[in-house]
């Protein structure tokens, strides 16, 4: 039996993509196949950041395509293409980025900061270009937990340079302002402020731009979720029945404004005694998942209250970086992949594809 293109299609039907759980010629990722006398090359391009898993995907292409009858020898390169995505409409794409993607909660004090830099980290880790804007105004924490320090530089008029930490670029009120310097500011000005954070700080090349959403349902996060390029949406809850009812807020929110909800990721799900080894559930079992399942969401993921996750981002070194191969940062990883593999499957972005049309008086 001789080896052709339609005959390694065949075998890598069989072939499952471990985070999609579709195989990989369905998801339409096999790219490039050549056959030349029994030797077999191609491409896997994957619609959404995996760095760490490149090798175990390679390799089980490798071992599928092996198995078959006349093959000597097999080539197989992987490697992610990310692309822009749709926004709400009569919403413009920001320059430099390609999908803008918000963590909101519907009242503070869920982690939701903590799991927006984590989650920038994680896909910064699987090989995406990434940035956070720290939306949080009244109280911005992203320069303390990515240990940034200093003033932004403006090299054109009206426009500021990025910071840089752990390989993300990153703007936030933070870096204005003095530590102790309360932002006395009304609706208005905390809007205004926060869209020209977003759009004159010039990001450069972004696969994704996290944003921080302040906490809360209110006239700021209306106002930011109808002016934004918002992606899509993610929601950050605890088990508890108070911060689901407040959960649920913020997902109508999103829903009302058109902004896609990718999934809603339940923190502090359960606790470990670091000496014992006992599990308790300190906020409530399986809160999340309920709620998903009532509003026809994806549950993404559900992270330990530990320690460890707020020493480490209080250091200005979270989780995904001061323990890239421990179990949260697997976690947070994983919930990551998942967050991207969403994106992916939304809607492309096709505003360039079509031809500026300009009306002119003859």
């Amino acid at each position: 039996m001789s080896v052709t293109i339609e005959t390694v299609q065949a075998a890598l039907k069989n072939v499952i993509d471990p985070n999609t759980k579709v195989d990989f010629v369905t998801g339409k990722s096999v790219k490039n196949i050549k056959v030349e006398d029994g030797d077999i090359s191609l491409d896997i391009v994957l619609g959404y950041p995996a760095k760490s898993q490149f090798d175990a995907i390679r390799k089980s292409v490798i071992n599928a395509l092996r198995e078959m009858p006349g093959v000597k020898n097999v080539s197989v390169n992987v490697t992610s293409q990310i692309v822009a995505h749709a926004v709400q409409r009569g919403v413009k794409l920001l320059p430099g980025v390609k999908n803008i993607i918000a963590v909101a909660s519907g009242k503070g004090g869920v982690g939701k900061s903590t799991t927006a830099v984590n989650l920038a980290l994680a896909l910064a880790a699987e090989g995406a270009q990434v940035g956070i804007l720290d939306a949080d105004i009244y109280g911005p924490s992203q320069p303390m937990m990515l240990g940034i320090t200093g003033r932004p530089d403006s090299l054109e008029e009206n426009t500021i340079e990025p910071m840089e930490g752990h390989g993300l670029q990153a703007s936030s009120i933070g870096f204005l302002i003095e530590d102790d310097a309360p932002m006395v500011w009304r609706g208005p000005m905390v809007t205004s402020a926060l869209e020209q954070l977003l759009r004159q700080t010039r990001w450069r090349d972004l696969d994704y731009l996290i944003v921080d959403m302040p906490p809360g349902t209110g006239d700021i996060q209306l106002t930011l979720s109808q002016k934004v390029p918002v992606t899509g949406s993610v929601i950050v809850t605890t088990p508890q029945d108070i911060a689901l009812l407040d959960a649920r807020k913020g997902l109508k929110m999103f829903e009302k404004v058109g902004v896609p909800i990718i999934g809603i990721i339940e923190n502090m799900s359960t606790y470990i005694c670091p000496s014992c080894g006992h599990e308790e559930h300190v906020f409530g079992v399986g809160g999340g998942e309920k709620m998903c399942k009532e509003y026809g969401v994806d549950f993404l993921g559900a992270l330990p209250l530990n320690l460890s996750i707020r020493e480490q981002a209080d250091s200005g070194r979270p989780t995904v970086v001061a323990d890239p191969d421990g179990a949260i940062s697997n976690i947070y990883k994983a919930i990551a992949r998942q967050v991207a593999i969403k994106v992916g499957n939304l809607a492309k972005d096709m505003s360039s594809k079509f031809p500026n049309i300009v009306v002119q008086n003859t």
